[in-house]
């Protein structure tokens, strides 16, 4: 929206396929976050190798939860032999030891069983909605869109510079960041979640032990699903951000209806029919 006030015109910017995918993901996400701080608390310790235990001194975090002086609960979590209370959220809340508190995780409840079947129906919904979503968007050419071109990179800085002041250009296509996170978090995070959870499957460890070794054991395997997980939690809650900041209402019907109000100096639509007053 330009400073004058002026309302620019609208586009259709979003497919019905990305939007139902998108909305799929966000749904499939949110479980497989809760659900796996549920499995997480089985064995609530990171490391690095192909073993860990008493006899290894590789671990990179753990969280636990020892007696105080009081004798309540207080929740430690040690993070590269640095230890921090982290009591109600972290190691001990509620006057239980857990790794994370109820409200975190599913089940509520410590069900490691049902966490698992959980986890594992929606990591295979996200997986065939993402596969749908690639095999569409190669033929759509929706892909291209997210690849960043020579002339993007070039105006990265400015792009950077921007954002960091607060404006907002909308604009028909993605912009250089947007192209960047998208793109990052598809073909870089969401292969790496999906190849290091497989690499945890003894049935698949069977068939290709290989997998293992690309990343150099099941406890760094491990490591760095959870790592991913966190990056992909930071991603939404600056893509949420992003959102608020940059007009709520118009980014909502976008990723909602399809249709998406650019600024009046923005990008015209490729094509006159696409336009709406």
């Amino acid at each position: 929206m330009s400073s004058t006030g002026a309302r620019g015109p609208l586009v259709y910017r979003q497919r019905l396929l990305t939007r139902v995918t998108h909305w799929a993901w966000a749904v499939s996400l949110f479980f497989l976050l809760l659900s796996g701080l549920q499995i997480f608390m089985a064995y609530p310790e990171l490391s690095l190798g192909r073993q860990s235990g008493f006899a290894y001194d590789n671990s990179v975090l753990e969280i636990g939860a020892r007696q105080g002086p009081d004798g309540a609960l207080v929740g430690v979590t040690d993070l590269f032999g640095w230890e921090i209370a982290t009591t109600g959220l972290l190691g001990a809340s509620g006057g239980e030891a857990r790794a994370f508190p109820s409200w975190a995780t599913i089940p509520s409840y410590r069900d490691l069983a049902t966490g698992r079947v959980v986890h594992f129906f929606f990591a295979w919904a996200l997986f065939f909605t993402l596969l749908l979503w690639v095999v569409a968007s190669l033929l759509n050419g929706h892909l291209r869109e997210l690849i960043p071109t020579g002339r993007d990179l070039r105006a990265l800085p400015g792009d950077v510079l921007d954002h960091a002041r607060l404006r907002f250009h909308h604009a028909r296509r993605y912009n250089v960041l947007q192209k960047l996170s998208y793109a990052g978090v598809l073909f870089v995070l969401f292969p790496l979640i999906f190849l290091t959870g497989l690499s945890m499957s003894p049935s698949l460890n069977a068939t290709a032990p290989w997998l293992l070794d690309v990343f150099g054991g099941r406890q760094t395997a491990r490591t760095i699903h959870f790592l991913v997980m966190v990056l992909l939690v930071l991603f939404f809650v600056v893509h949420v951000l992003m959102i608020v900041l940059a007009g709520p209402l118009n980014e909502l019907r976008s990723i909602v209806t399809g249709w998406y109000r650019i600024d009046p100096e923005g990008d015209a639509p490729d094509d006159p029919r696409e336009a709406q007053p």
